[in-house]
């Protein structure tokens, strides 16, 4: 953030202007945060979509084929079973005990049919055993029936069931991101009121970045809950709203508060000192919310729902907290005026001490000393800790956003351990024929195109309804008809392969369904399929994440250059420098690095894992490399930022660089040290939650903070500044002229 010595007549006048109607704007919140925050207690229950369906994709259109052509359920419950050890499932009289339990569930009018699943089981797990529970109601429905139906399941005697699928997966998240950001707050609240309280010294002073922070919140969310009614959002997003809202709001007050209770020792009235408020800190924070759009808008360029409703909730709780730091906290200030240093919890000494100590000048002074090691073996530091990168594997996770705890993830657990994963995941072709599936046309092109399929390096088996009418002896085309076996046509349409003009092929993969090979098999069979039948859709499990990581990773690099050269503007024309601004971006990305490394070592390696409570699957959320970068940036940005602008406020007054950045070090590394402390606790707190992606983004986000604040900030700034000279000031004279 920068405060500007610049005169800032616009917001000088909007500081006196939230000061003569203080009264009214803090009533007027006071409504909106009730009104809003009633309504933000029912926003988590409107967000049903986990957002990672790829939309208008080749999967996606395929799928929405075989639910319009073939029936295949919408939605669908697996019910698995697990028998004590000794005991074998999948006997005929185990099976019919199983289905004779799920009588009350048959007659449900939103059950379609019950089947137990035709994929092949392992050797090692016969004492377990799924179920298909086909619905015949949409997913949104099939969450609101979902407590009914469930109530219906009851495992035989001796017997223990577990419910997984699509819908008990969402409604196991919406639980587990309600108890999240409770966990979170109990976690990072008191810690950062601890901190207000030590920095401040007061109770009204800590208080009201608390308060401001917790309006920001709770206003959004009764925001989103207005938009959810009408538009789709997932619903990781109240989590992304809390993280970022509490973070970023109860730094933009505490740097507010910081200046007021400036003004106010400089001998000013409360007037003064808010319109002095606003016009310096006021446009810092102004500053630092654009920092941070910038990166929270480019997530809408990636096509998944989960990247649009993160960014919107994003873009959302920033610019309330930037609406709110400079209009209701002004407000609050003038109220209280000089009260705000009364009910003090610290001796007065240690609160009147001055803010610039020994430390800071001193630390500037010994790296200014030595920038050239210090730089070498900081930056090789940095990079060594970005490295793991190098090995990431991205995946779609399903049930493993979950911790085992919940009965969808144990449940889906269970699953993968008993059955044959590529089973469970086969790729898909959605077939348009254009005449009835058993013309003996029809009959011929499935069957070509099932030959060539089974060819393909990487297929296992390939199943489809052309081998049964063949078995019955249909001619070829253009060699008569004759009418088929009913009882035949009536397998087939059981079976799920055809009905009507429509036919599905399915492909067993022999890689596993998630891996790099399985994805290359679905290229290779949409370049085939694309050569024979130009209308089919290749759809399935492994078409489905293709699909996704396809979007994401085409959009990855043109997020990242976006971000930086946007960035990179804005501080261009906030500096008037060339070097510092490129400097402040190549830092960022240093420490991000760094971080992203930590989420890879964690998460896909599973070092620590155990400490931090995570399931190390040995791989990495493929959306967070996006999410971590585009929040991360615009907020690890902050502190560099604002050290930067005080120490181009002393070299314009002095112009000497090595006494400008050790004064600016010294002005703001307390307060910076305890903003940047808040901020880890409050996004570091979403470590010890529940669902995987939040964790990982909290330990990137204060991962990420932390080195800026200490390596970064310390080390590596004022030895670059040491380095670099009165390069660090120059600039083209048509952007000088600006300023």
């Amino acid at each position: 953030m920068k405060e500007s010595q610049s005169k800032g007549n616009g917001l000088a006048w909007w500081g006196r202007t939230i000061y003569r109607w203080r009264r009214t704007v803090a009533l007027l919140w006071l409504i909106a945060v009730l009104g809003f925050g009633f309504a933000a207690l029912g926003t988590t229950d409107l967000l049903k979509d986990d957002g990672f369906t790829p939309k208008g994709s080749d999967s996606e259109r395929g799928l929405a084929l075989l639910r319009e052509e073939l029936g295949v359920s919408a939605s669908y419950l697996n019910l698995v079973y697990v028998a004590p050890p000794g005991r074998e499932l999948g006997s005929e009289a185990e099976t019919r005990a199983i289905l004779d339990s799920l009588s009350p569930l048959a007659e449900s009018p939103e059950v379609a049919a019950i089947r137990p699943n035709p994929a092949s089981r392992t050797d090692t797990a016969n004492h377990i055993w799924s179920v298909l529970v086909y619905l015949n109601v949409p997913e949104d429905r099939a969450m609101e029936v979902y407590p009914e139906l469930k109530e219906k399941i009851r495992a035989p005697e001796g017997l223990e069931v577990y419910v997984t699928g699509t819908t008990p997966v969402i409604l196991d998240m919406q639980r587990a991101s309600r108890s999240d950001i409770v966990k979170a707050e109990i976690i990072g609240l008191p810690i950062a009121l601890i901190v207000l309280l030590l920095v401040f010294g007061t109770v009204p002073a800590a208080a009201l970045p608390m308060a401001v922070g917790l309006a920001s919140v709770s206003v959004t969310l009764g925001i989103v809950w207005f938009i959810a009614r009408n538009v789709s959002l997932s619903n990781f997003l109240p989590n992304m709203v809390t993280m970022i809202g509490l973070a970023v709001g109860i730094d933009y007050a505490l740097f507010m508060v910081s200046r007021f209770r400036e003004e106010l020792r400089r001998g000013g009235d409360a007037e003064r000192a808010v319109v002095e408020t606003s016009r310096t800190a006021g446009r810092s924070i102004l500053f630092s919310g654009v920092a941070v759009l910038i990166g929270l808008v480019a997530m809408f360029l990636v096509d998944l729902n989960i990247f649009r409703s993160l960014a919107l909730g994003g873009v959302l709780v920033v610019t309330v907290s930037v609406l709110a730091a400079n209009t209701l906290l002004p407000a609050l200030l003038g109220l209280l005026g000089r009260r705000i240093d009364s009910w003090p919890v610290l001796p007065k000494a240690w609160r009147e001490r001055q803010s610039e100590s020994r430390f800071w000048p001193g630390v500037a002074s010994f790296v200014m000393r030595r920038p050239v090691p210090i730089v070498l073996v900081l930056a090789s530091g940095l990079i060594a800790l970005a490295l793991p990168l190098g090995g990431m594997r991205l995946n779609v996770p399903d049930a493993e956003v979950l911790p085992p705890a919940y009965e969808s993830r144990l449940g889906s657990d269970l699953l993968r351990q008993a059955y044959d994963r590529s089973e469970l995941n086969p790729i898909q072709v959605a077939l348009p024929l254009g005449v009835s599936y058993a013309d003996p046309s029809a009959v011929s092109r499935v069957n070509r195109l099932t030959e060539r399929l089974s060819a393909l390096p990487g297929v296992r088996d390939v199943r489809s309804y052309a081998k049964l009418l063949a078995s019955d002896g249909l001619p070829e085309p253009g060699h008569g008809e004759r009418p088929v076996n009913p009882a035949l046509l009536d397998a087939v349409e059981r079976s799920g392969l055809a009905k009507g003009e429509t036919a599905l092929i399915t492909i067993v993969p022999e890689p596993e369904p998630d891996s790099e090979d399985a994805e290359a098999l679905v290229r290779d069979v949409r370049l085939l399929v694309g050569e024979m039948e130009s209308d089919a859709f290749v759809t399935g499990g492994p078409a489905y994440r293709a699909d996704i990581l396809e979007r994401i990773e085409s959009k990855l690099w043109i997020v990242v250059g976006l971000v930086m050269a946007v960035t990179y503007a804005v501080l261009l024309l906030a500096f008037r420098s060339v070097l510092l601004p490129l400097k402040a971006v190549v830092m960022n990305a240093l420490s991000l690095g760094a971080s992203l490394g930590l989420v890879v070592i964690v998460f896909q390696e599973g070092f620590g894992a155990d400490l931090l409570q995570v399931t190390s699957i040995g791989y990495v959320n493929a959306i967070l490399p996006v999410v971590v970068f585009c929040v991360v940036f615009g907020i690890s940005m902050d502190y560099e930022v604002f050290l930067l602008s005080r120490i181009a406020e002393e070299y314009e007054e002095t112009g000497d660089n090595d006494g400008s950045t050790a004064r600016g070090l010294a002005r703001t590394g307390s307060l910076i040290t305890s903003a940047a402390f808040i901020l880890i606790a409050v996004v570091g707190s979403f470590i010890w939650t529940d669902i995987e992606v939040m964790k990982a983004l909290g330990l990137g986000l204060a991962g990420a903070v932390l080195i800026d604040a200490t390596l970064i900030r310390v080390l590596m700034v004022p030895a670059l500044m040491k380095l670099l000279g009165r390069l660090n000031w120059w600039a083209p004279a048509w952007l000088r002229a600006r300023g």
